[in-house]
């Protein structure tokens, strides 16, 4: 490291225009400074007048590289507004400032070279790489710098496909609010920010319809509920009328996590406690392919702009034999269609009595 005296260091208050004082530090120690950390221990006997000196030396670097950090909060708040104003969503804005606020912890923001060479050496998942490479590649771009994205091989795992039962088992231990919220949402597929921007006028109680507006891309879309669900979001309106009646995004997952993990303590089930809230958007699009075999509606139902996204639920359909079914009868035409509603498939005809199933 480059050997710096007090004096040498600054020639004006460690406070001033971070520009006037950094023109002439090396770069390597503006990396180094904008960590926050103390650059090393004092040298020298304590008590001597050269300890004295490398001490006031320190602490100036560490003054410094406080400036350094609200140069860098600056730039970044900049960016994030720009941002903001073009529209982009409050979670991408988020995910933007969060990944350069790390960053900026450990490399020089404005030295694009060095910012590649932190994360490809990471000791991290491709994707998280990939995730640091796209905030940063924002801010090089409104800052004008001369920057080559790395690509990282992100290989998207499969998703997990909750079953029925274990839905219903965290469902059923929910208050009656977030039974309604819950079911819905197991329901229609949509996406928990989707339906928090669900306001009352996409809500047609009479003919049991719910219009969602797409999220983060996706397609806007309605829905057609079942009467039971119907029934819990009419008594869930006449409580919560309010212009946007659910409730944010990030609150209806924390109270999935909670009743989630008290359930999975109650009946000792691992397995329960890995359900997450979008799970149940896994659920209802493997099940709608697994019943329709028609992957152009699963793609419309979640509103999806490229088929690709949708193909992953064609590898999720894999049910063994051990999962059984239900199976009903019905003589005449009102049965049928009762047992329809109920979510049974037709099978066959036995001797005039018309035979119906439904996977448990």
């Amino acid at each position: 490291m480059h050997s710096l005296t007090a004096m040498s260091f600054f020639s004006t208050s460690p406070f001033s225009s971070p520009s006037s004082e950094t023109d002439f530090v090396p770069k390597s120690v503006l990396c180094f400074l904008a960590t926050g950390r103390v650059v090393r221990a004092p040298r020298f006997e304590p008590g001597s007048s050269a300890w004295q000196a490398d001490v006031l030396d320190q602490t100036r670097l560490r003054a410094l590289s406080t400036v350094l950090r609200y140069s860098y909060d600056a730039k970044i708040v900049s960016l994030l507004l720009n941002l903001k104003s073009l529209g982009k969503a409050d979670l991408t804005v988020k995910f933007v400032s969060d990944r350069l606020k790390y960053l900026a912890k450990h490399v020089d923001l404005d030295d694009a070279n060095a910012v590649n060479l932190f994360i490809a050496g990471k000791r991290c998942l491709e994707s998280h790489k990939d995730g640091l490479v796209k905030a940063y590649n924002h801010y090089a771009q409104f800052y004008g710098l001369d920057y080559v994205k790395p690509k990282f091989r992100c290989e998207k795992k499969l998703p997990r496909v909750p079953t029925k039962e274990a839905i219903m088992t965290v469902i059923s231990a929910s208050s009656r609010k977030y039974v309604a919220i819950f079911k819905v949402l197991m329901e229609t597929g949509v996406m928990p920010f989707e339906l928090a921007n669900v306001t009352l006028k996409d809500i047609d109680l009479d003919k049991g319809t719910l219009a969602v507006r797409g999220f983060k891309g996706h397609s806007s879309r309605a829905f057609k509920l079942k009467n039971e669900t119907l029934a819990c979001l009419k008594e869930y309106i006449r409580t919560y009328y309010h212009e946007k009646p659910f409730p944010d995004a990030r609150w209806m997952g924390c109270v999935w996590r909670r009743i989630r993990n008290k359930v999975a303590e109650k009946f000792k089930d691992s397995s329960i406690k890995s359900i997450r809230l979008y799970d149940l958007r896994h659920f209802y699009a493997t099940m709608l392919y697994h019943r329709t075999k028609d992957i152009l509606l699963v793609k419309q139902q979640l509103g999806h702009k490229k088929i690709e996204t949708t193909l992953i639920y064609t590898q999720l359909v894999q049910f063994s034999e051990e999962d059984g079914y239900y199976s009903a009868t019905a003589k005449t035409v009102d049965e049928a269609a009762k047992l329809i509603e109920q979510g049974f498939d037709f099978v066959t005809d036995v001797d005039g009595v018309k035979l119906f199933r439904k996977r448990k």
